[in-house]
Order: structure tokens, then C-alpha cells, then sequence
């Protein structure tokens, strides 16, 4: 059975007519004739009583025309619903990232990807790179936003670099400055300073310890655990510094001393992941171009 078959003999139901009804589907009526017959021979039964001038369905044409004309129905919604989804009408984008690129690079982008394409539904996942690789992996994310050199190297990941980012310390400007106060501070100078500190599995905590025993010093916690937002109100509260992205410190408003960090500071490198087996939809590639052209 041939979506076609059932396409014209809908029309000569609804024509009772072979030749309005070929003319109706733009087809020459032997054709629209061959193609009815050939129907009848896959379903095993006449569905139309054809006499001069007065067509006329059978039961079992009264029997397939509700069925034929669900079948049409459904076609064209169906390709209604690609074409929403090819034009970038509909769909969905599910997006990882760090909690900081959450705060810091992504509101500016996601906003120009809404507005210029409204009906995709963004599903944003916040977490530390190596869970971010973990869900990639499975197949729960499109994309990923995460810091290079990823923890565990993957192979089925394909990753392009976005930035290069320098890290700054954050302070509060009612307790004495990092550093004795200088413009710019080493790492060697957090040394005795009471850090506030991200949680395990947090990509710049573990960049930042590595930074100081690196130093030769172990940092001193004046408390961890906390996601970004907690970090930075810690901070304001006078509890302690903090390493965190130029891009979160900038957009942070007031209540923090920003310090940078001299020669050859730290850096972060972000990029756009997704698995290499599968191309993502093509809403997340939309979104991955803007990304990366941002």
C-alpha cells in the first residue's frame, strides 16, 4: 500500500468522480484508474461500485476512507513537524556547562539564540566538566561547555576551543587586599591568605590548588564546598579570597576587589564539546556556531 494509492482514492471518494478527482491530485486519470486498481488487489476487495455516471464506495471503501484520511493527516503533520524543526522553528537544545560559564559567558548568547529563534527550548545542565563528559558520553547532553585539558581524555569527544581566560583574585574592600594590598599578586602570595573554596570536582578548585602546591604551599581553606554564587557571597562577607574567571569577576557587580594575577598568572582554556559518533540536532549546531562566532 502506497501513500500515493491512498491519496487518490480519497479524492475519488470525496470527487465520486475518477476524472475531477485526477484533476484534483494533478494526475491523468488512467494513471489515478491503475493506481485505485492496484490498491484493490493489495487489499483484496472492490472499493468503489463503478456504474455510468454514479460512483459509489463499498463497504470496505466506507471502512478504509476514515483509516486513509487519518493516514494523510498524520503525513502532513509530520511534515509539518520536520520542517518546523529543519527551519528552526521547534525543538530543543540541551547545553552543559560550568556553573562560572553559566554566570559569566553564556546569558549574552543564550539571549541572541531566543531571540532569533524563540521556539527552541533550551535545557541547560550545570556541573564540572568531568560529569559533563560523563552525560556526553550517555547521550543527556547535545553540548557541553567545558575547561581544557579535560579530566579523563575521550576519543569519542570532539572539542573546540572557544577562549582563553585569566583568572583574577576576588576580595572583600572592607578587609585588607590580597598581597599586602599591591595592584597585581602572585600565586606564591595567596600563601597565608584564607581561601574561600569551590567544591570537589569543581574544575577551578582543583586548577587552583594545583597553582599553589605548585608554589610549594598547601592553601588554606576559611570554608569550601561552594558553587559560584556561594564563593563570591563568601567573599563579599569578608570570610576570604578567591580565584575566580576575569569574565565572573567582571560581571559581578559591586562588593568585590578585584586583584590580577602577574606573569605568567593562570589561565583557563574553554571549549564546546559533543560525541564524535553523532552529529548534534540541528538547533545545538545553530547554537554551536554562535558559540563559537560570539
Amino acid at each position: 500500500m502506497q501513500f500515493q494509492q491512498l491519496q487518490y482514492f480519497v479524492a475519488v471518494a470525496e470527487t465520486r468522480h475518477f476524472t475531477r478527482a485526477s484533476e484534483l491530485v494533478h494526475v491523468a486519470q488512467p494513471s489515478l484508474s491503475q493506481q485505485i486498481k492496484a490498491l484493490e488487489r493489495e487489499l483484496g476487495a472492490d472499493l468503489f461500485l463503478r456504474a455510468r455516471g454514479n460512483i459509489t464506495l463499498t463497504d470496505a471503501g466506507e471502512a478504509l476512507l476514515p483509516l486513509a484520511r487519518r493516514i494523510l493527516a498524520d503525513t502532513d503533520t509530520a511534515r509539518l513537524e520536520v520542517q518546523e524543526l529543519v527551519q528552526l522553528r521547534r525543538g530543543r537544545v540541551r547545553l552543559g556547562a560550568t556553573p562560572s560559564l553559566c554566570t559569566g559567558l553564556l546569558p549574552d548568547v543564550l539571549r541572541a539564540f531566543h531571540d532569533r529563534y524563540p521556539g527552541i527550548r533550551l535545557l541547560v545542565e550545570e556541573g564540572g566538566s568531568h560529569d559533563l563528559v560523563r552525560q556526553l558520553a550517555r547521550g543527556a547532553l547535545d553540548l557541553a561547555l567545558v575547561v581544557l585539558p579535560l579530566p579523563t581524555p575521550s576519543p569519542a569527544l570532539t572539542t573546540v576551543e572557544l577562549l582563553r581566560e585569566d583568572l583574577v583574585v576576588v576580595s572583600s574592600p572592607d578587609a585588607p587586599g590580597p598581597g599586602e594590598g599591591r595592584r597585581t599578586i602572585r600565586v606564591a602570595d595567596l600563601e597565608g591568605e584564607r581561601l574561600v573554596m569551590f567544591r570537589h570536582g569543581y574544575d577551578l578548585r582543583e586548577l587552583t590548588v594545583a597553582a599553589c602546591r605548585a608554589e610549594g604551599f598547601e592553601p588554606d581553606f576559611a570554608v569550601e564546598g561552594g558553587e559560584m554564587d556561594a564563593v563570591l557571597g563568601f567573599v563579599r562577607a569578608g570570610l576570604g579570597v578567591a580565584v575566580v574567571p576575569r569574565m565572573v569577576a567582571t560581571g559581578a557587580g559591586r562588593g568585590l576587589r578585584v586583584t590580577p594575577l602577574a606573569r605568567p598568572g593562570l589561565h583557563r582554556t574553554i571549549a564546546l564539546a559533543h560525541r564524535s559518533d553523532v552529529a548534534p540536532p540541528r538547533a545545538a549546531r545553530e547554537l554551536q556556531r554562535m558559540l563559537v562566532e560570539r
